[in-house]
């Protein structure tokens, strides 16, 4: 699991201080309406749905938010045709990037990553080009609480299908494979469990330390430009960037 701990902590860190809070429940409204677009809206008969609102859930996004983003989804599947689109290429020191976008315009969208690609020292590639440096895997994160047995917590995520079980110091992290994450966090979920953050996502096989300040900046800003892209939903890389010390 060399890397894979670290890229989940930061990635939990920024998402636990992230004040933009408007801009991250307007990203999983996209994802809802796709989850709609595919199967319905009605989460009891779509696990697509039901793991977007498990998502939505653990970013802390309102109920109503929640039920309301449903409703517009299902009355707009007419008139706005959202699609999803994985871009891939290669960031300073030739890090692997993967960007996955949620857009209602192919040809707009296309054209702003690779701007951006450019305009942080970096390159799109091809389809394919570095994808092939990750695995898809469910990823879900527990705050480590003092009501939480770690023993117990390990047993019950692998007898519900998990792949792995990773202690840290602050959170416990499970794996499991893309196609078994909703039957995990489901159980989980029955068994009364709160996620911190729960989702199918891109693990790098190996990483390429970042922890040079200049380097780790550079990375850093690009990834910043492509999260403020309102079309943009995920942003993976396989750069072990130096943690932030987090403030009270």
């Amino acid at each position: 699991m060399s890397g894979h701990s670290k890229w989940a902590n930061i990635k939990n860190k920024k998402e636990k201080t992230d004040s933009q809070r408007g801009k991250i429940f307007t990203k999983i409204g996209r994802e809802i309406a796709i989850a709609v677009k595919e199967g319905g809206s009605d989460p009891n008969n779509n696990s697509k749905l039901r793991d977007v609102i498990a998502k939505a859930k653990a970013a802390n996004m309102p109920n109503d938010n929640i039920t309301r983003s449903i409703k517009k989804a299902a009355g707009e599947l007419g008139s706005i045709n959202y699609e999803e689109i994985t871009y891939e290429g290669y960031g300073p020191n030739g890090i692997a990037i993967i960007v996955e976008v949620v857009t209602d315009n192919r040809n707009r969208t296309a054209a702003e990553i690779r701007h951006l690609f450019d305009k942080s020292g970096g390159s799109l590639g091809a389809a394919g080009c570095v994808s092939w440096m990750f695995n898809k895997r469910g990823v879900i994160v527990i705050e480590r609480t003092s009501d939480i047995d770690e023993d117990e917590l390990m047993m019950q995520a692998l007898d519900a299908g998990a792949e792995d079980f990773e202690p840290q110091d602050d959170i416990f992290i499970i794996y499991t494979g893309p196609n078994d994450f909703s039957a995990v966090r489901e159980e989980l979920e029955k068994l009364g469990y709160g996620f911190l953050s729960a989702e199918v996502s891109m693990i790098p096989q190996t990483t390429v330390d970042a922890s040079d300040p200049e380097l780790a900046d550079k990375i850093e800003r690009m990834i910043d430009r492509f999260d403020d892209n309102d079309d943009v939903q995920q942003i993976y890389h396989n750069a072990v960037l130096p943690e932030v010390e987090e403030e009270d």
